[in-house]
């Protein structure tokens, strides 16, 4: 059955948040509702708290009702955009081999701390200028940090989604032969040449069960699409969720990721011999697209239309794990991204299974196998 992770689909915090960019105050309101059960936090906060919340800081006075002061970050939203991942990628592609790589996430960390996070702003000429300055020695990443007051915390926030997105790998050839590369190593959650559809729907309201925030992003298809991971990871939730129906979850190898695909196909939802613990390698088929969920009874068709539901959790302390913590961020724009990176499938017409088409080996994966054989012979 596995771990009954809560869903991002079955939790919706509602609380007044307060935060402060840039010297700029805004306020959200939300509704804290979790497995059913509703609890309302509603405070006002002085604006060193919300400062600190933002910023990595807990509160003085929760800090010592702990016994210890929390050191991490509380709250993340992520509004960069696919066209600026791919500048910035394009940066870190091109310079892989220069005198001076550089990395796309500290471009991404610069953007925006020069935003305050707000990328409607975004132009290319503001990181061409900044890359290029970069390349020249005229700039280091460690002046951005010392004269740009919030890059420390946009680096650690953008860094938890993007940085096991991009590094060396191992991929098969038509001639069956093994070639190494450097670039973009995670996939689209869909497999290359199956359509979808999709729009920005992340926070939008949901009503099964109770009144809560979509924390997701969902993906319009065909029942039966093979489903892809987009990372490379270790399964840690597998089975029936009332919400999310057959649903999959993968942490990354730094547990700084919690990747969520939801709404499996019915009667067949994983790959083949799929099991909590497994070792999964970015761009490998997990699983079908399907409508499953919305039900306490296993295996119900009860959603409207066949879709994928993909969600990202970042996770900076293990205390934002599960319950009124968890931080999901908006996977739109990141999907967008991937979008030139599809992984290519094929069907077995015995079994009906769809696998990737061509191998693949991820250094991370690999190091992670050998840690843990390693530990596990000790």
């Amino acid at each position: 059955m596995g771990k009954q992770k809560i869903s991002p689909e079955g939790f919706v915090i509602t609380t007044a948040v307060a935060a402060c960019i840039l010297g700029t105050a805004y306020w959200s309101e939300q509704t804290v509702n979790v497995g059913g059960n509703t609890g309302h936090a509603a405070e006002s906060l002085v604006q060193d708290t919300f400062t600190a919340y933002l910023l990595e800081e807990e509160p003085e006075e929760n800090a010592e009702e702990n016994g210890d002061e929390k050191d991490y970050i509380k709250w993340v939203e992520f509004h960069v955009t696919s066209e600026a991942m791919k500048q910035a990628y394009q940066y870190d592609l091109d310079t892989y081999d220069g005198d001076v790589h550089l990395n796309w996430v500290d471009l991404l960390a610069y953007l925006g701390a020069k935003y305050g996070g707000d990328f409607s702003r975004y132009r290319s000429s503001d990181l061409a200028e900044t890359a290029e300055k970069l390349q020249m020695g005229e700039l280091s990443v460690k002046e951005l940090e010392d004269t740009m007051e919030y890059f420390a915390y946009y680096r650690e926030a953008y860094g938890a989604v993007l940085d096991g997105m991009v590094g060396e790998y191992r991929l098969e050839q038509s001639d069956g032969s093994m070639k190494s590369f450097y670039g973009l190593k995670a996939f689209n959650p869909i497999a290359k040449g199956f359509s979808y559809s999709d729009y920005d729907d992340f926070g939008v309201s949901r009503s099964y069960g109770y009144r809560r925030n979509h924390l997701g992003h969902d993906m319009m298809g065909q029942v039966g699409t093979p489903v892809i991971a987009v990372e490379s990871g270790v399964i840690s939730a597998l089975g029936w969720n009332q919400y999310g129906g057959w649903r999959i979850g993968i942490d990354s190898f730094d547990k700084k990721r919690y990747y969520y695909y939801a709404h499996l196909r019915q009667n067949r939802p994983y790959a083949e011999g799929l099991k909590e613990g497994d070792v999964v390698q970015a761009g490998d088929v997990i699983g079908y697209l399907g409508r499953t969920g919305y039900s306490s009874e296993e295996n119900v068709n009860n959603i409207d239309e066949y879709h994928l539901h993909f969600g990202l959790q970042l996770i900076f302390d293990e205390s934002q794990r599960e319950g009124n913590h968890e931080i999901w961020v908006s996977g739109y724009e990141l999907v967008r991204f991937l979008s030139m990176n599809r992984s290519e499938a094929v069907r077995n017409d015995a079994t009906k299974e769809w696998t990737r088409k061509y191998a693949f080996v991820d250094p991370a994966a690999e190091a992670y196998l050998k840690e843990h054989q390693k530990t596990h012979s000790e």
